[in-house]
């Protein structure tokens, strides 16, 4: 019982954040084609939540750079709703089984 619900909360929790770390990724690669500026604070909080992953994307998948254009923010995206459609739901049905 109590682990059920511990999963419960963690599948929650997991659910949350990859919600938000999803909006943080689709916010940043809009602020990219505005090309605001890089002082701003905020801007700067964007770019250090978002750049590690991208570049680590990026040197693993050299074809999402196509043409200047970077898709590595849709790849992050998929993979990210990946794990919420996978990861979370197994673990909410093993809280609720």
């Amino acid at each position: 019982m109590v682990v059920d619900t511990i999963l419960g909360a963690l599948a929650t929790i997991l659910h949350s954040l990859i919600t938000i770390y999803t909006w943080v990724v689709i916010i940043a690669s809009i602020l990219s084609f505005i090309k605001p500026d890089p002082n701003n604070p905020l801007v700067q909080i964007l770019y250090r939540l978002t750049e590690p992953l991208f570049a680590k994307v990026r040197s693993w998948l050299p074809f999402l750079l196509f043409n200047g254009i970077d898709l590595s923010p849709l790849a992050v995206v998929i993979a990210l709703q990946f794990i919420d459609m996978t990861v979370v739901k197994v673990l909410f049905l093993y809280a609720r089984g």
